[in-house]
């Protein structure tokens, strides 16, 4: 073999080494980089956590316990209108904090009840006074991420440590069983709660069938509108003060002509996610079910912070 035939051939078999080498890289380098991938592109939001899009009801905040176990502090306003029907109407302010801590990701405990509440009323003048302690617990039996499900029973017990002037403090204290449960359907959701106010003491408070509804659908980060509807029934009434209504989700007046009475809202507000831990709440409220007594409509305002 002369010179340039032998330089032909090594030239040759350097560029088929070479060659390979070039496609094993281009292979291990797609096969490696797997988060570049338009599959990866397009993971759906409930893989990594469906909840992270959903939001706490601003509506009945006392009742209407959120399904999802969060650890948080709430800070909420409310500004209630007394319906005009109901000893002159007037209005109600109420300050108040609530605390939910997730002790395990399936066990929390709650303290949704309490602060100061303000009446300007021409029958009964203007009290101020605090509002019951109300504490308990809640736990998700079923926390379905693939189904993006969750269904969570819990028990609230509302101490009577409040002040009598604000409807407060009476009976021996009310026990709250309830069931809450939350479904979604990629950004949209459906959320709802079901439970019973029942008094230690039947002829100081009334026994009340409470439940709610919201829809809501995350649209982005700012804007998360919610629609909600919060109905009150009299299962049993008490025997304290001589009313045909009750006070829907602030006040258990015990009233004694309101055995079987309905009173219900309808509700429609958003949630503005600020920060990744930080939700600012607004919602509208009106009385949807005559006879109103103490609601004509209410504003709620609320900040949620996570930690």
């Amino acid at each position: 073999m002369d010179n340039h035939t032998y330089s032909q051939s090594r030239w040759l078999r350097s560029f088929g080494l070479s060659a390979c080498a070039a496609v094993s890289f281009i292979s291990h380098v797609q096969a490696g980089a797997p988060e570049l991938s338009a599959k990866a592109a397009t993971t759906p939001v409930e893989a990594v956590d469906w909840k992270q899009h959903t939001i706490a009801p601003v509506t009945n905040p006392i009742f209407f316990e959120d399904a999802v176990i969060r650890s948080e502090i709430r800070p909420i306003f409310a500004y209630h209108n007394i319906d005009d029907s109901f000893l002159g109407g007037g209005s109600a302010q109420l300050y108040a904090l609530q605390i939910r801590y997730a002790m395990t990701d399936r066990l929390a405990f709650i303290a949704n009840q309490d602060g100061y509440l303000k009446i300007n009323n021409a029958a009964l003048g203007s009290p101020g006074g605090w509002m019951d302690l109300a504490l308990g617990f809640k736990y998700a039996f079923i926390d379905n991420k693939p189904a993006q499900f969750i269904l969570t029973p819990g028990l609230t017990f509302h101490v009577p440590t409040g002040d009598s002037v604000v409807f407060q403090g009476r009976g021996g204290g009310e026990f709250n069983p309830f069931v809450s449960f939350q479904k979604g359907f990629g950004d949209f959701h459906l959320s709802g709660n079901v439970g019973v106010r029942i008094p230690v003491t039947g002829n100081e408070q009334s026994t009340i069938g409470h439940y709610s509804l919201m829809l809501d659908y995350y649209a982005c980060r700012w804007f998360i509108p919610f629609v909600s509807f919060n109905g009150f029934t009299v299962l049993n009434d008490g025997q304290n003060i001589g009313l045909n209504t009750e006070g829907y989700d602030v006040i258990n007046f015990g009233a004694s002509q309101a055995n079987g009475r309905t009173q219900g809202m309808l509700g429609l507000g958003f949630r503005s996610r600020v920060l990744d831990n930080v939700d600012l709440g607004v919602a509208y409220e009106k009385a949807a079910i005559k006879p109103y007594g103490l609601t004509e409509d209410r504003f709620t305002f609320d900040i949620c912070f996570r930690f």
